[in-house]
């Protein structure tokens, strides 16, 4: 018997990607983009790239990409929309940081493709388990997709979208992982790799 979450979240349309990987001519031109910037480039030019790219593949209005610090673990948000008033802020020192809490977890909504390694999208984010609702004078969030950037099957990052023209589907996270797969290379070619 289903308890009355597992029921709120079906009424969610919770839903997770195919799991194969995205082959396209978009998602090719990107990584070809990104692979001649890595040398010529910042981390930051390379973010806000996919930022733009993930936004537009995906109809979404906002969207958010962070890396995990290799030395402390901390999710930092390097490319995002402005959701909050202090987004402002963050953009003015360059990061948005996010620090891992003791038990080696992020939490929340936010946190938990990081927490879990799961690619998802849901279609009323407060249903989900992990929401805990958002920050007082923030943008509302009506549809989350979120994805962590993996390399070598280690997360090192995420990218999360939300408020889409049209609902989410499992093609907009399969759209997303490959992007994610992308953004992974770049992360560790400017934060992980032995230079």
């Amino acid at each position: 018997m289903k308890n009355n979450e597992q029921r709120e979240l079906e009424k969610s349309e919770y839903g997770q990607g195919s799991g194969k990987k995205l082959i396209s001519k978009d998602i090719d031109d990107i990584r070809t983009c990104v692979s001649g910037m890595l040398e010529s480039s910042s981390f930051k030019a390379i973010s806000d790239l996919i930022m733009d790219d993930a936004k537009k593949l995906t109809a979404s209005e906002n969207c958010y990409l962070a890396y995990v610090d290799p030395v402390n673990k901390d999710s930092v948000g390097i490319s995002f929309s402005h959701m909050t008033g202090e987004c402002q802020m963050y953009s003015e020192i360059g990061e948005a940081r996010f620090k891992i809490r003791n038990d080696g977890t992020y939490g929340g909504l936010l946190g938990y493709s990081l927490d879990t390694g799961e690619s998802f999208f849901i279609h009323n984010p407060s249903l989900h388990p992990a929401a805990h609702g958002l920050p007082q004078g923030h943008v509302p969030v009506n549809e989350f997709l979120s994805v962590p950037a993996k390399y070598d099957e280690n997360i090192i990052g995420q990218i999360v979208l939300g408020n889409p023209e049209n609902s989410y589907t499992s093609l907009d996270v399969d759209l997303t992982d490959a992007l994610a797969d992308i953004y992974a290379l770049a992360i560790h070619n400017f934060l992980y790799k032995k230079k």
